[in-house]
């Protein structure tokens, strides 16, 4: 594409990683400290998680950009950024969650491939952009369609990225276009995060938000749309992000009988504690996100001292000091809530949370029962432990 300098992985620049855990430099991916993720209901761009399947590359001239949109269309066309500045501007809260999110804990079950993943490869940000409902009627693709005249069914997204999985091709994936042609699906081209232009880790100068479904189909540094009979045959669509079950391993798994990872499950995380804690007194106050895909907003959050024989319910909010509420740009649609709850321990004690969301999905109890081998969607309970004492005990 014109414009664009030779691809550039800029990882050892301090300012970009003294927050961060990195958990690989090449390609360069890193996730905050879970505490940084309560701080704040809309993520830090600098506390954003940053996930890459390669160089990170870098549009020196806007310009000179353009995203093309092809394939089974009435009309092919090329838009500059002038061209989708000038769309309407819709701006959507929606949290983006990479699907290893946890995957160390999945990992301490059996070995798994992938990032090392702690509890912070997720944030929740504000998305400003067009509605790529809006974009693909430009080309002659109504709103609302799930199939056009000439039988496309699927809308491909072409990253500038470039990635050894695809063989030094381009990072790419797919939605359906029903989901692509529904505004009430809320997909973005975005070129704003939290009311800034983005920065070249989150895209810049154009990404694709698909709201409620895992990180990986919203696609970076976009360079082309296509409108396909199928959905995408890249590596990322047809031989990673699936959920396999716990009896396949390497030697057995058959990549086509699974479909890709869309939505993510509900889930939660506790941010206010470690793994293992030695706390002065028995008071503990229990913070943490919860989040669930599809749309499908937060029910209630359940915390249990105990280690889930009893439970308590966790009062919601989405800024600190600002309670919940059901509807506008702060609704939980797109977008996880942050929970807390006070309790009091003796001794010790296992915590644990988990979250339903409205349409009665609940975690899973044990890690082990949806083990897979690459290690994704591991919504299991979440566990800290904590004991009363002295740290040089």
């Amino acid at each position: 594409m014109p414009g664009l300098r030779a691809p550039s992985d800029y990882s050892d620049e301090p300012s970009r990683i003294s927050s961060l855990q990195i958990n690989s430099k090449e390609p360069f991916n890193a996730e905050p400290h879970r505490s940084a993720l309560i701080s704040s209901y809309v993520t830090p761009v600098d506390f954003f998680y940053k996930r890459n399947h390669g160089p990170i590359p870098i549009v020196d001239d806007i310009e000179r950009y353009r995203l093309s949109v092809t394939g089974l269309v009435k009309m092919q066309k090329e838009f500059t950024m002038k061209d989708i500045w000038n769309l309407p501007k819709y701006t959507v809260a929606a949290t983006l969650q990479c699907a290893g999110n946890r995957r160390t804990a999945m990992s301490n079950v059996r070995k798994v491939r992938g990032v090392g993943w702690d509890v912070s490869a997720i944030g929740n940000a504000v998305w400003s952009g067009a509605k790529l409902a809006d974009v693909l009627e430009l080309v002659g693709i109504p709103k609302l369609s799930s199939a056009t005249p000439s039988g496309g069914k699927h809308v491909e997204f072409v990253s500038v990225d470039r990635c050894k999985e695809e063989n030094g091709g381009p990072y790419k994936a797919s939605i359906p276009l029903s989901q692509a042609t529904n505004p009430e699906y809320d997909v973005l081209l975005a070129y704003e995060m939290n009311g800034q232009p983005l920065n070249r880790d989150h895209g810049y100068p154009l990404r694709v938000v698909v709201p409620g479904v895992i990180g990986a189909r919203s696609v970076k540094w976009l360079d082309s749309i296509s409108v396909i009979a199928q959905e995408c045959q890249g590596f990322f669509m047809q031989k990673d992000y699936k959920m396999f079950p716990p009896t396949v391993n390497w030697e057995n798994i058959n990549w086509s009988t699974r479909r890709p990872q869309m939505d993510f499950p509900v889930q939660c995380v506790i941010c206010s504690l470690e793994d293992s804690n030695v706390l002065k007194d028995g008071k503990v106050t229990v913070k943490g996100y919860a989040v669930s895909g599809g749309g499908r907003g937060i029910e209630r959050v359940d915390i249990s001292i105990d280690g889930g024989k009893t439970w308590v319910e966790a009062s919601r909010y989405q800024k600190p000091g600002v309670e919940y509420v059901a509807d506008g740009i702060y609704s939980d649609k797109w977008a996880w809530v942050l929970f807390e709850a006070k309790v009091e321990v003796a001794h010790t004690a296992e915590i644990v949370a988990k979250a339903v969301d409205i349409a009665a999905n609940v975690q899973p109890e044990s890690v082990e029962s949806i083990w897979n081998l690459r290690g994704i969607l591991n919504t299991s309970w979440h566990r800290v432990h904590v004991r009363i004492g002295h740290s040089n005990l």
